[in-house]
């Protein structure tokens, strides 16, 4: 969430960064509820003042023997006034903060500006794709040739957008998260985590996803218990973890990684990438997350892309590194790269991960605060967050780029001892 003061005493300049994002702030609005709320807070505290001195009068007068009946009246009036007012202004509050909580983060100044995909910046490319001297399969084929990959069978389970595997694929599906967990505990210097799948709605608020996107989320809802909703992303859960606290700053920066399912409505993606595991209602991810000192914000986030690229580069997988665009980034971004791996049968580069610096946008709606050494005082951290990687993806990417002219895949070579030393599958 963006700060109240900054958007009361900058609107116009605050209006024009959020148009680079293609949003257009109702400036009107703001303006005429902020100027109703100024009306209705004098008022209230004048009536208060006149309330308190009424009320210390009625002793006076009582005390010289008058009648005190028409004060008694006036107090009584002008604390019902007094009432009306502050619903009032919790009404125009509670708008305030509805607006607020729609507002998308601001974009860092080094971000390009643009208005889609299409304006993303390449910045790096890793890797030189594979020239085949055989038709490519995609994945799908690769996985249904020995009834390793099932999409029958788990829409008969649950319905489209979901994937039943089985034998060694389901094993290097497993494989790749174990890789990239101990690769990402061991070098990259993050402390593993377990987490819940469900949250409660605090959760998702906290880091951005209610409730501008919760049509996006599986929720469960239930008789006089608060509702819960399957986690989008591991991100929900270890953000939160520092919800509410303040932080000891030697404590900092703070690196978590989670292996969790994924679980998404994926509204909006009718028609988009029907065929295969790109885009599935419930999916595996490892996801990193950072809190840091704002100091260490985009430093961290250049650290953290690093870290998700590392697990390209030992698997061996092509891709390249994008900029994004104000127009295409993430709701509460400041700043986002987005790794794409190459996916043979596409003949084109495709999403795998996307790591953001947050700035202070999550930590303000959770509460979540260090304590600065240098004045004592309470400050918001910044966090970031980044997939190292989404296993499915990375499945699809390792089947297609390591497939053989037979339909048999090789092992990536990191990947061997987590499959027994197995060289070859088919």
């Amino acid at each position: 969430m963006l700060d109240s003061k900054l958007v009361r005493t900058q609107l116009q300049d605050v209006a024009e960064r959020l148009a680079t994002r293609g949003y257009q702030l109702d400036v009107a609005r703001i303006e005429a509820l902020e100027a109703q709320r100024k009306t209705v807070q004098t008022r209230t505290e004048q009536l208060q003042a006149e309330r308190n001195a009424r009320s210390k009068s009625i002793g006076q007068a009582k005390q010289r023997g008058e009648d005190i009946a028409p004060l008694l009246a006036d107090v009584d009036r002008m604390g019902s006034e007094l009432e009306a007012g502050k619903a009032e202004l919790e009404t125009i509050q509670s708008e305030l903060d509805q607006m607020m909580l729609s507002l998308p983060n601001l974009p860092h100044e080094s971000v390009p500006v643009g208005k889609d995909e299409d304006d993303n910046v390449e910045v790096r490319r890793w890797g030189t794709p594979t020239t085949f001297e055989f038709e490519v399969k995609d994945h799908v084929a690769l996985g249904e040739q020995h009834g390793w990959l099932d999409f029958e069978t788990a829409a008969k389970l649950s319905g489209a957008r979901f994937a039943l595997m089985r034998g060694p694929i389901a094993r290097l599906h497993r494989a790749l998260a174990q890789f990239m967990i101990d690769l990402h505990t061991s070098e990259h210097g993050y402390e593993e985590a377990y987490t819940p799948y469900l949250v409660q709605a605090p959760a998702l608020q906290g880091t951005g996803q209610l409730p501008k996107f919760e049509e996006d989320l599986f929720k469960i809802s239930r008789e006089n218990e608060a509702d819960l909703y399957l986690i989008p992303t591991a991100e929900v859960s270890l953000t939160n973890i520092v919800a509410g606290e303040i932080l000891d700053a030697k404590l900092l920066p703070l690196k978590f990684v989670a292996h969790t399912p994924c679980f998404r409505s994926e509204a909006g993606a009718s028609g988009r990438d029907t065929r295969g595991m790109i885009r599935q209602h419930q999916f595996d991810k490892v996801e990193m997350v950072q809190i840091v000192e704002p100091s260490q914000s985009l430093e961290a986030l250049e650290g953290l892309t690093a870290n998700a690229e590392k697990v390209l580069q030992r698997l061996e997988l092509p891709y390249r590194v994008l900029s994004l665009c104000t127009g295409d980034m993430g709701f509460g971004a400041i700043k986002t790269y987005d790794l794409e791996v190459w996916v043979p049968s596409q003949d084109k580069y495709r999403e795998i991960s996307s790591c953001s610096s947050c700035g202070d946008f999550q930590a303000r709606r959770m509460q979540a605060r260090y304590r600065n050494p240098e004045t004592g005082k309470p400050e918001l951290v910044h966090t970031l967050n980044g997939s190292g990687l989404a296993v499915g993806r990375t499945l699809v990417a390792v089947l297609e780029n390591y497939q053989q002219v037979d339909g048999t895949i090789r092992v990536p070579e990191v990947l061997r001892p987590y499959m027994g030393g197995i060289e070859v599958i088919g």
